[in-house]
């Protein structure tokens, strides 16, 4: 099944990024059109003076340069292009151009003569390329990051805007231009490369350079031949660039490209006999076999191509490279050879050719005709990395669900994720690279970019797994006018990946013993001298010193490892700001915290006055388990009394409390009745409260429902756990929006959650403050209300525990940029997110878990509720009911998803390329007020906790409804000054008190479906306000006008509400009225004829609407036009009650479209409609559309009965005579409709159409222009009688309005 389901997901991936037919027919006349006018070039002199910029900074002199420019010997496409193996959306050609030898002289390869010629061939036709019709624009890039062979970038003018981005790459090549013998990786070729006493060195990269242009052509028809009418090699080739091109740092110049993975299924694929890859593999197979061979086998090959021996067996035995892998594969047997044994395998006279090669680069792959390295621009730390991309990647098909589709082709794999700290080391006008010479054998930019990595790594020695080193120097607008001199200006990108916690984040590095020669011996393979303390000391120069340590040993050692400045970032603490308080982070006293509650534990455990002794003591409160963003600190007015502390100036009026878990020794004497169990916990806390004060003088405060100590400078709620109370639920059956639990089995769920994230962050230090920052930026968006602090904490529990395609993390930032790209990208639709803590899922487990899943969404389908989006099991949830029970809903969390899409791009650029303008640090925890209806400003020095507010809330937009005073009732710090005792200071103290919180609670009471609230829990001081959009036939903006009056006055009401705490209230945006579809217009038509029909009699009709239809009218196809007569308002958080369930899955218009403007930049922002969801919500809702229209219909019939009966009709005797009138000319109206249609049957079939026209904009997205465009169909004669029963209806309805 498996199987199955990868095969699909891979088809349908390869046609989203495989180019169609007609796609490539449009590329090829383009390039085609390319060609002929390169070869129209006419022959002419080509000076230094045409690019002397580029010329002087190769420090060639301009008298040898100068030739004859003539046409290209041959033009021929390369690359993937030419074996149809293109993945979008990088859609490009490389075209080959063959200069001419004639343009040449024979010496020309040295001292980068032959690099100048090769510029200024490709700078001619980019001057003829100008005036060519069918170019739109020229541009210069460098071949593989080489400054000193620049590529030309054409864009042709396409016809397709698919294509827009489309580019011809003109790549020069030399095929037999120079000797090999002049090249050979032993020869100096650049004369001023030398070493200090003045001795010429070899210059293997600069030759190796020249090499690649010479056998470009061969090894692109050796390409073309291997994949020549192979189309699963052709798909797997795109596989494998899909997967690389996710991990950005292997898809580099120093790493892998499409080029060289090409060369490498070439060199696995044997014509015939037994090969490694052969035609019988399926896609996923090839894709397979070639990771398993980087994994393990290449090291064999990369062993096999390191000598030049291969190229005379290749062609004395005259059989195919791939053969020839194959034979030698059998013959050498294990893989794993040293470098000794091949040597003496082929014959000890090529060690001199392996030597070299193994001297001059890192890593070693030849090509087709094993004349160069492959990989010359390889190093060493690349193949590392790529090796251990490999190895994980393998584990995840072996481990994810569903063979790690989505981990491994879907999953961007970037720097600022990957890595667990980022530097920028910039070097932009660094004197020491401007300075010299840009290119010598290698260019200045590898070569410290080289040095960057040795010096790092030797500084960070087994802290670090991995040091990656990238520096993209060649500028994204090359201006080839200024030569090289832009080259560099990008910062260094550094990404280290952390070896482990113990060893990374040691304080001291320890040293060798100067008097220990064996200790010492072990650091050459670091330090490469005898004398490994000297150079220990020379290294780390003044940061070193002897130190003698508690063991008695004497060893150089040193601490401190990163030092910031303006020119090195190091990306670790930019965030801390949003956890601190008054500049310290208080999770520093969570040491104390663990020894009140040890305390605390002990004591209960001593107590022997109580009925039954307590057998457990467990915290449940986030504090415990280093998950809280805030861990409360210790008040001094929550100590014994016999303590005696001085009484500080001043405290905190509010104390939080901490929940603790207590559970009781067994007894057969506790009731059956659920409140009757209740009531006896609520004794057992009482009498634990009273004996704690009696004996350690610990104060008990007791509330109707809970029992708080306070002892140690904390607040502790006792709640006890009854076994029996485990399964009582107040409602049985598959949860709904009314099932609560007993308050045992919270507890229960709570404990467990508790004991697992607790032994979760045991194994990941980390865990914790990614968990912090998750939470902070929860609230800080007002997300408080609709996801549960449970909930992220197991999301982010998800990322340590199956981390593919990436490491655990060890950093918070980089924990923290994947918890927002995983809450934005996972499919939360159609997958249950399984959390196994302990690995206590079995398969059957799992199964289980899926089969709720599915269950659940059935019954929400079935009952018309609105279905909870966000499924999280955990082995003591198997059925998402503890933390995602109500919440959040589809539109919910599109609001969420889009919010942490575009904090995630924000990241991102903060972590690679620093601040830009005012999109800093910051900007990530502030949340925009202008996507609610409305904004409610609290007074922030009336909150319980005003130092944990991040930023004041400014509303300098919308209109100002209500302005409040601050309450002196309540100030959130009390001063004891002149207080002479600690309990006359306790009487100021309120235990667990929150203004913010008992302000919600009143609000959803008072206002339980008019709105929506989303809050900050962590001292926000403002509240978004979103309510529920209308289905109304109003016209104009009288509709919007009425929407406006009664919002402004249910905000004048909230006002009310929170009189004292409430600063501001601030209408931001009237609700948009929601436009109803055509067929909504119809089943409201049918629901209303059917209500006639019903009802008996029209003339009872036009007495009253049915409750909750006084908005819907009748189109021109009805047999009688209704109006309102007295009748019952609609309540104004009431939709059309024939579509009161759609209405619930398309509401709040402000959810759908989430921008972050003014926290994010704009292009990372995401707009999130309705019209964007369509595609996911079609499918659910066109099983939901029959079923209701028929549950529809019987509640609209039984809402008018219940209507009827209890209805009084009045009217107003003055009006009698207009209302009369008015009624007259809708029956005479609706006659002559009825007439026009019957004619109108007898030729066609009546079509039901109506025009309904919205107040200030379509919130459809659809424009008047797309409105007239839809409306074309309907006849003149229809659209004039909507028009004219319309106009009547709004004057009966302005009628009832005035009486």
């Amino acid at each position: 099944m498996e199987s199955d389901s990868m095969d699909f997901k891979l088809g349908e991936l390869l046609k989203e990024v495989q180019l169609d037919d007609s796609i490539v027919e449009i590329v090829d006349l383009a390039v085609a059109s390319v060609v002929d006018a390169i070869k129209s070039i006419p022959e002419r002199l080509v000076r230094a003076d045409e690019a002397s910029r580029f010329i002087a900074d190769l420090g060639v002199p301009s008298e040898k340069v100068s030739f004859t420019f003539r046409v290209p010997e041959s033009i021929q496409v390369g690359g993937s292009h030419l074996i149809s193996s293109v993945a979008k959306p990088d859609i490009n050609v490389d075209l080959l151009v063959r200069m001419p030898k004639g343009c040449f002289h024979e010496k020309d390869y040295l001292n980068h003569r032959y690099h100048a010629k090769r510029f200024l061939y490709l700078r001619v036709i980019e001057k003829s390329l100008e005036s060519c019709s069918a170019v739109k624009k020229i541009a210069w890039s460098s071949f593989q990051n080489e400054g000193r062979k620049p590529v030309l970038i054409i864009f042709p003018v396409m016809d397709s805007p698919d294509l827009s981005e489309c580019f011809i790459r003109i790549i020069p090549t030399a095929t037999s231009l120079f000797s090999m013998s002049r090249l050979s990786l032993s020869r100096n070729n650049v004369r001023s490369f030398s070493q200090e006493d003045g001795l010429a060195q070899a210059t293997p990269i600069y030759n190796s350079s020249i090499l690649e242009d010479m056998f470009l052509e061969e090894n692109s028809e050796y390409v073309q031949k291997t994949f020549h009418e192979w189309k699963v090699l052709k798909e797997a080739l795109i596989l494998l660039k899909v997967w690389a091109r996710n991990r950005n740092s292997l898809y580099s110049h120093d790493s892998l490209n499409g080029y060289l993975i090409s060369m490498i299924l070439s060199h696995l694929v044997v014509g015939s006999g037994e090969s490694l890859i052969h035609k019988s593999m399926n896609v996923m197979q090839i894709f397979r076999v070639t990771l398993k061979f980087i994994e393990g086998d290449m090291k064999f090959m990369l062993a096999l191509f390191k000598f030049s021996a291969t190229a005379r067996l290749h062609i004395e035995l005259n059989v195919s490279l791939s053969q020839l892998v194959v034979v030698l594969l059998k013959a050498l047997g294990p893989l794993k050879l040293s470098l000794i044994l091949i040597v003496l395998a082929l014959g000890i006279h090529q060690a001199e050719d392996l030597n070299q090669l193994v001297k001059s680069f890192d890593t070693v792959l030849l090509d087709a005709s094993c004349s160069f390295n492959l990989l010359f621009r390889m190093t060493k730390t690349a193949f590392v990395e790529l090796q251990d991309e490999v190895s994980w990647t393998l584990k995840c098909i072996d481990k994810c669900r569903g063979g790690g589709f989505e981990e491994i082709f879907m999953t961007k794999v970037d720097f600022a994720a990957k890595f667990d700290s980022c530097l920028r080391i910039n070097l932009k006008a660094n004197p020491k690279i401007c300075s010299g010479d840009f290119c010598m054998d290698n260019e200045c930019w590898r070569i410290y970019e080289k040095n960057v990595q040795s010096l790092l790594q030797r500084g960070l020695s087994d802290r670090a797994k991995l040091v990656r080193v990238v520096w993209r120097s060649t500028p994204l607008d090359w201006n080839i006018e200024d030569g090289l001199s832009y080259f560099g200006n990008e910062p260094i990108i550094v990404g280290i990946l952390i070896s482990s916690q113990e060893n990374s984040f040691r304080v001291v590095d320890i040293g060798p013993n100067p008097e220990n020669k064996e200790e010492a011996i072990s650091f050459i393979f670091f330090f490469s001298e005898l004398n490994s303390a000297m150079k220990f000391r020379k290294f780390w120069g003044e940061k070193a010193e002897l130190r003698r340590f508690k063991d008695g040993a004497i060893a150089e050692s040193t601490g401190g490892l990163f030092y910031g400045s303006e020119d090195i970032v190091h990306v670790v603490d930019q965030l801390d700001f949003c956890l601190q308080v008054n500049g310290k982070d208080p999770v520093a006293f969570s040491s104390v915290l663990l020894e009140a509650f040890e305390l605390l534990s002990k004591r209960l455990r001593l107590l022997e006055d109580i009925p039954l002794k307590i057998s457990s003591v467990q915290p449940l409160d986030p504090a415990f388990r280093h998950t809280s963003v805030f861990p409360p600190q210790p008040h001094p007015l929550a100590y014994e009394t016999k303590y005696g502390k001085k009484l500080p100036k001043s405290a905190t009026t509010c104390i939080p409390t901490l929940e603790v878990m207590i559970q009781l020794e067994g007894s057969g004497n506790w009731p059956l009745d659920s409140v009757a169990i209740e009531k006896t916990k609520s004794a057992f806390l009482l009498k634990i409260g009273e004996s704690l004060e009696e004996r350690w003088s610990a104060l008990c405060v007791a509330a109707e429902d809970e029992v708080n100590i306070l002892m140690s400078g904390y607040s502790f709620c006792l709640r006890i756990m009854h076994e029996k109370g485990l399964n009582m639920l107040q409602t049985q059956g598959v949860v709904d929006k009314n099932e609560t639990f007993s308050i045992d089995k919270k507890l229960f769920m709570w404990s467990q959650h508790s004991s697992m994230i607790n032994g979760l962050h045991g194994c990941y230090p980390t865990y914790g403050p990614v968990v912090r920052l998750a939470k902070r930026w929860v609230a800080a968006h007002l997300f408080s209300s609709f996801l549960e602090e449970e909930a992220v904490e197991l999301i982010v529990a998800y990322l340590f525990l199956k981390p593919f395609p990436f490491h655990a993390p060890c950093s918070r930032v980089t924990g923290f940029l994947r918890f927002l790209r995983f809450l934005s990208c996972y499919d939360w639709t159609f997958s249950p997110l399984i959390i196994d803590i302990n690995g206590d899922l079995t398969l059957k487990d799992e199964n289980e878990i899926n089969e709720n899943f599915i269950s659940r969404g059935k019954y929400y389908e079935e009952n018309k509720n609105i279905a909870p989006s966000m499924f999280l099991a955990a082995p003591y949830d198997k059925t998402s009911k503890a933390w995602t029970r109500l919440s959040p809903n589809r539109s919910e969390l599109k609001r969420i998803c889009s919010y942490a899409r575009s904090s995630a791009d924000l990241l991102t650029n903060l972590i690679l390329r620093g601040a830009d303008g005012p999109y800093t640090w910051e900007c990530l925890f502030r949340t925009p007020l202008n996507n609610y209806d409305a904004v409610v400003v609290l007074h922030h020095d009336k909150l319980s906790t005003p130092q944990h507010l991040l930023f004041p809330a400014v509303v300098d937009f919308g209109k100002l409804v209500i302005c409040g005073k601050a309450s002196n009732l309540f100030l959130p710090y009390t001063t004891l000054d002149g207080v002479q005792s600690l309990e006359e200071a306790r009487n100021k103290l309120m235990v667990g008190f929150d203004p913010t919180r008992c302000f919600l609670e009143d609000l959803k009471r008072e206002f339980p479906t008019t709105f929506k609230i989303w809050y900050d829990s962590l001292g926000g001081d403002v509240l978004g306000l979103t309510c529920d959009k209308k289905d109304s036939r109003k016209r104009g903006r009288d509709g919007a006008d009425e929407s406006s009056i009664e919002l402004t006055d249910a905000l004048k009401k909230v006002g009310e509400v929170g009189k004292g705490l409430v600063k501001s209230v601030h209408l931001v945006k009237v609700p948009k009225l929601q436009q109803l579809s055509s067929e909504q217009e119809c089943e409201r038509d049918l629901i209303v004829v059917m209500y006639w029909l019903l009802m008996g009699s029209a003339a009872t009709v036009l007495e009253f609407v049915p409750f909750g239809m006084e908005e819907c009218k009748p189109s021109s196809d009805a047999a009688e036009t209704v109006m309102e007569n007295g009748s019952t308002p609609l309540p104004e958080d009431k939709t059309c009650g024939a579509f009161d369930s759609q209405n619930k899955e398309t509401t709040d218009i402000s959810e759908e479209t989430t921008i972050l403007k003014g926290s994010v930049p704009l292009e990372h922002e995401n707009v999130v409609s309705d019209s964007g969801d369509k595609g996911e919500e079609d499918k659910s809702n066109e099983k939901e559309e029959g079923e209701e229209k028929n549950h529809a219909e019987e509640n609209v019939v039984a809402k008018a009965m219940e209507h009827e009966d209890s209805k009084e009709v009045v009217p107003d005797s003055g009006d009698k005579g207009n209302e009369d009138e008015s009624v007259e000319k809708e029956i005479e109206a609706s006659n002559s409709m009825e007439k026009e249609n019957k004619i109108e049957e007898s030729n066609e079939e009546t079509k039901i159409e109506e025009t309904i026209i919205v107040s200030e904009e379509n919130e459809t997205g659809e424009t008047k222009e797309d409105k007239e465009t839809k409306d074309t169909n309907t006849s003149a004669e229809d659209v004039k009688m909507a028009d004219e029963g319309g106009n009547e209806a709004m004057e009966a309805e302005s009628t009832g309005e005035e009486r």
